[in-house]
């Protein structure tokens, strides 16, 4: 495959001026595709940038798929131009896609992961805050923070210590039996799988603070790509235990959200 050659003026290198997608191919077609592209508008309209149109994003997808699995990367930019921050008298966006084989790890599935509580805290934006915008360098200098290959993810808090989200997936918790996610109207990326459970009532949003986490009855952290991921264990920043989270062999939360995705149940042992 030949990839699209950025140039050095591109505003998405250079400022991480646009937004991006992860997107599941089953089969070739796309899942979660409506909330996709709405969230993919959203951005483009929140930073001012011309949307590509209709057309062109599906073009990325629809040549015959290469695996049963793939996933779909899209980015779109404000395109080239401007002098320093400021924004090009006409802005010609880019968009770059490329598609890869891919494998779930079924494994933490079935068994669950280690995370972490992470020293860096996110600061509020609400002008950015739930669209997938380029500059993840906050997402980036956590990830920093562990090398362990048996800590599967790591928890972000904002400044006040309330839970918002993991490095590259959504959190949930669940409480009286009841699934909740943390509100992401100040800082935070939406998932698309986040956006589907909610529109099915299975989830709602409620604040949690780190301190109350490790009493809540159960932990997952998922998103469009890997599925749910239950939490076994929770580590504090120091990766001291705060809690070991009993699993459930039919996890009714997991096998919802893979239904949307189109995953099988898979009992977790």
């Amino acid at each position: 495959m030949t990839l699209p050659q950025v140039p050095f003026d591109d505003r998405g290198l250079a400022y991480g001026d646009g937004v991006f997608e992860t997107v599941l191919l089953r089969q070739g077609e796309p899942v979660l595709w409506p909330y996709h592209i709405a969230r993919l508008v959203r951005g483009c309209q929140r930073l001012g940038i011309p949307a590509p149109c209709q057309t062109a994003i599906e073009a990325t997808w629809q040549d015959k798929a290469t695996a049963p699995l793939e996933v779909l990367k899209l980015i779109v930019t404000r395109g080239s131009g401007g002098r320093g921050y400021a924004l090009p008298d006409a802005p010609a966006p880019r968009l770059l896609s490329q598609r890869t084989v891919f494998a779930p790890m079924v494994e933490r599935w079935k068994n669950g992961v280690t995370v972490r509580i992470c020293c860096l805290r996110l600061g509020h934006q609400p002008a950015l805050a739930g669209i997938k915008h380029l500059n993840r360098l906050e997402n980036v200098m956590a990830r920093q923070e562990w090398r362990d290959a048996m800590i599967a993810e790591g928890l972000l808090a904002d400044q006040q210590g309330q839970l918002v989200e993991a490095t590259s997936m959504n959190v949930f918790w669940q409480q009286r039996g009841q699934v909740f996610t943390p509100p992401l109207d100040k800082c935070g990326v939406a998932g698309t799988l986040r956006r589907g459970l909610i529109d099915q009532g299975a989830v709602s949003e409620a604040s949690l603070s780190l301190e109350l986490l490790p009493k809540m009855e159960r932990v997952w952290v998922a998103n469009s790509v890997q599925g749910v991921w239950p939490v076994h264990t929770l580590l504090s920043e120091d990766n001291v235990c705060l809690q070991r989270f009993q699993g459930d062999r039919h996890d009714k939360f997991q096998t919802l959200a893979h239904r949307l995705l189109g995953y099988a149940p898979t009992p977790i042992q």
